[in-house]
């Protein structure tokens, strides 16, 4: 056997190579991105690895290859399951034939998302089961037993662990064999893999049969457990059940539940519990997911029981549980005599860092490019998911809208055909662009649009890691490929004007911003220059003595080597990546620098 100490994803890989996974898919996406890294890193090339260039792309393969009776495993985060929720609404009523487990990571607070969502209601809402981890060993153990479930019941299963979860560390025993699954392949059967409205009708009837048979199924299931007796009962899950467990310790005068299986849910196992409490606490984040349920059931056996939970203000309708929430929360739930939060008055205050575009990033200069193009011209910024939507900081303050990924494209046409006072930007990274970003340029042209559309092209998907992606060269299984060339592409789609321009020469960069502007159409600026991360800084500027410490560097740029020392502009030298756009900046060109050999 073989230990290794490794985050909760971590965990969720070596889970799903000990369940002998033939097919791992995903986009990157925070707090799931380190699943497919993981399996990537131990792959011995029997399994199937790959960064797809979105999720439903993602969502697709696996389901394929789950046809043939393969187990795969899809990952991304609780946005991209919005993103691949048209194919898994029909996968739920047609199947699958071998393991299928749809990793969504959610991330309550939220840390890194645009949203809070739940997979737990989406689970419902397809009508598939889900598994909520609530520690790394626990998930673990659980990715395997999702495939299991899947198996027996020809289902694609969610599996939902938290930033919490996915990002904490534990040690992991696996027997370190990666051996995936031997599997028929694809038999084909018209009446089973083509999804029509009579098929539809008879698989969701059989759904709704098969699921609570589920439920009891998970009645069962070990992982859901029951501790304690007494009148007062706490229902928790994933990462707030080991809150409350480290709350309570190992107390027997109150019932704790921990639910595993949100749905279909365990009702066989909690209905016993229901009839002999006189009160319940839901202890739980985002939705009273499981307040809810036990509502039902207290309703339909008409039990004289009081829930506690979000609907009654006992928890948190937004945001992260912590360990001081649970003290609190279930300490006045079991009147405890001292149930406040820690006193945490003699703790220093923790300084604001709010996020901001890295010291040397492509995309500042490409911001202030377009900024100073614009100058005195009004014009509607439209943004995207990715480093670049920090350009909506002062003193760029670039970003005027930012939706969901690929949407700064065609909300700039929305601008264009109902307020065409202005001349419409759309910023959207390489990444972006090919995971949601092709299909609104074609729509651009298509309809008429009169808009300049900026590739922030800085060679990775960096706000998640850097992954690779098409215009990258590199896969996911290690190979070299030709790079999709997003020119070309462009010029497929009927772009005439588009315009390859280095950020950092601030001149050429405005330039092309203003031909473009005088142009009718759809047209496009690559800003080309890679992420700071992948290459060799150049030597530190520095600022001279004939500096007027006028602080237009400061004001212009918002780079976060600039500082203010002994009352004087400052460059930090550990912060300086030499790219000198200060020193484009500078009014009387008071800042220099070398670039290394």
């Amino acid at each position: 056997m073989k230990q290794e100490y490794v985050m909760g994803n971590g965990a969720i890989a070596l889970g799903a190579i000990a369940a002998e996974v033939n097919l791992v898919s995903g986009y990157p996406g925070t707090p799931s991105s380190e699943i497919i890294e993981t399996i990537a890193k131990h792959n011995n090339g029997s399994i199937h690895v790959e960064w797809s260039v979105n999720e439903k792309a993602a969502l697709e393969v696996a389901a394929g290859a789950a046809y043939a009776g393969a187990r795969t495993m899809v990952t991304m985060k609780q946005v991209g399951l919005n993103v691949a929720s048209d194919p898994l609404m029909s996968l739920a009523y047609v199947g699958v034939e071998g393991g299928m487990v749809i990793v969504s990571a959610d991330d309550p607070g939220p840390i890194s998302s645009q949203t809070e969502q739940d997979t737990r209601m989406f689970a419902e809402f397809a009508r598939i089961p889900v598994f909520d981890p609530t520690s790394p060993e626990e998930a673990f153990e659980m990715i395997q037993d999702a495939f299991r479930y899947s198996e027996r019941y020809h289902t694609p299963v969610l599996f939902r662990p938290t930033t919490r979860v996915c990002h904490a560390y534990a040690s992991i025993t696996w027997n370190g064999q990666i051996m995936p699954k031997t599997y028929p392949g694809f038999i084909k059967d018209s009446k089973r893999w083509v999804i029509f409205p009579k098929l539809s009708y008879e698989n969701h009837a059989m759904i709704e049969k098969r699921n609570p048979k589920i439920g009891d199924d998970f009645s069962s299931y070990e992982k859901n457990t029951i501790s304690g007796t007494g009148k007062k009962a706490v229902f928790a899950s994933g990462v707030s059940y080991s809150y409350a467990k480290e709350y309570l310790q190992d107390r027997t005068d109150v019932i704790l539940c921990k639910i595993t299986t949100p749905y279909p849910f365990p009702e066989k196992l909690v209905l016993p519990i229901l009839e002999q409490v006189e009160e319940v606490l839901c202890y739980e984040e985002l939705s009273p997911y499981i307040e809810t349920q036990l509502q039902r059931i207290a309703g339909v056996h008409h039990l004289p029981v009081r829930i506690l939970g979000k609907t009654t203000g006992h928890g948190r309708l937004s945001g992260e549980n912590s360990t001081d929430h649970a003290a609190q929360v279930i300490g006045a739930f079991l009147a405890d005599p001292i149930c406040s939060k820690r006193d945490l008055s003699d703790l220093p205050v923790l300084p604001v860092r709010p996020p901001v575009l890295c010291a040397g990033c492509p995309h500042r200069a490409s911001f202030y490019a377009v900024k100073k193009a614009m100058q005195g011209k009004k014009a509607y910024f439209c943004g995207d998911i990715g480093c670049y939507t920090l350009g909506n900081a002062m003193p760029l303050d670039m970003t005027d809208t930012c939706l969901c990924m690929g949407a700064g494209i065609t909300m700039a046409q929305g601008l264009y055909h109902t307020a065409n006072d202005a001349v419409s930007f759309a910023f959207v990274g390489d990444s972006t662009f090919f995971a949601s970003g092709m299909t609104g340029v074609v729509n651009a042209v298509y309809n008429e649009a009169d808009m300049i559309l900026c590739v922030l092209d800085n060679s990775t998907t960096a706000m998640t890691g850097h992954q690779p992606h098409p215009g990258t060269g590199k896969n996911m299984m290690g190979d070299i490929i030709t790079k999709m060339d997003i020119v070309k592409i462009l010029e497929g789609i009927g772009l005439s004007k588009i315009i390859t321009v280095d950020p950092f020469d601030l001149e050429a960069s405005i330039q092309a911003v203003q031909e473009c502007a005088a142009t009718k159409g759809v047209k496009a600026i690559i800003f080309k220059a890679p992420c700071i991360a992948l290459v060799k800084p150049n030597a530190p500027m520095h600022i001279t003595d004939t500096c007027i410490q006028c602080k237009k560097c400061i004001r212009e740029i918002g780079c976060p080597a600039l500082v203010i020392q002994a009352e004087k502009v400052a460059i930090q030298p550990g912060l300086c990546t030499g790219c000198g756009l200060c020193s484009k900046v500078c009014p009387i060109h008071a800042i220099g620098g070398e670039t290394n050999a």
